[in-house]
């Protein structure tokens, strides 16, 4: 009988030793990232174009004709550019980039749109900020209305987890805001 009136009063002094906090988890962390200094440089590329380039773009050809990679070398990321000579109207190839863009609707939590107007330049596009989870966080297009047209998308090398990058993507957009801002045709 003893142990039947044991095994009640031992369950009873577990819960009362409880102390009434319940344990909470801790949030995930990311390692801290370390961000390259920033200096810019005139590029001018032989393709007849030119903008600021920050010192961790690394320009790469791509084939033999005037796409461009630029890898940002410690950000694990590329800006793939396509450089277009213009056969059509200009609606086709700006329907073009924007349905590139409506494409990540289903994963982007917002999409945020910039327009650029630099007609001193001869200079006219739109950069698109894609936020969530998207393959692609930053798209743009840009031309000079009539015979050239540049599309750039960016990628990242990482599984889209916007909270964890998002320093990264600060970041970059303003290198790419700089880019566009200073961008010309020759």
């Amino acid at each position: 009988m003893n142990n039947y009136l044991l095994i009640p009063v031992l369950i009873l002094l577990l819960i009362g030793c409880n102390s009434g906090k319940q344990p909470i988890p801790k949030p995930p962390t990311y390692l801290k990232i370390e961000l390259p200094e920033k200096h810019s440089s005139k590029y001018k590329d032989d393709c007849d174009f030119g903008f600021l380039k920050p010192s961790y773009f690394a320009i790469e050809k791509v084939g033999e004709t005037c796409n461009r990679d630029i890898v940002f070398t410690s950000l694990n990321g590329t800006l793939h550019l396509s450089v277009i000579d213009m056969e059509a109207q200009l609606a086709a190839y700006v329907d073009y980039a924007i349905d590139k863009v409506e494409e990540h609707k289903i994963k982007a939590s917002a999409i945020l749109d910039t327009t650029f107007l630099r007609p001193e330049a001869n200079v006219f596009g739109t950069f698109f900020e894609l936020k969530g989870n998207v393959a692609t966080p930053f798209q743009f297009y840009l031309t000079d209305s009539t015979e050239r047209f540049v599309s750039g998308v960016v990628y990242f090398n990482t599984r889209p987890n916007y909270d964890s990058i998002k320093p990264v993507l600060n970041f970059v957009k303003e290198d790419l805001y700089q880019l566009i801002e200073s961008w010309h045709w020759e």
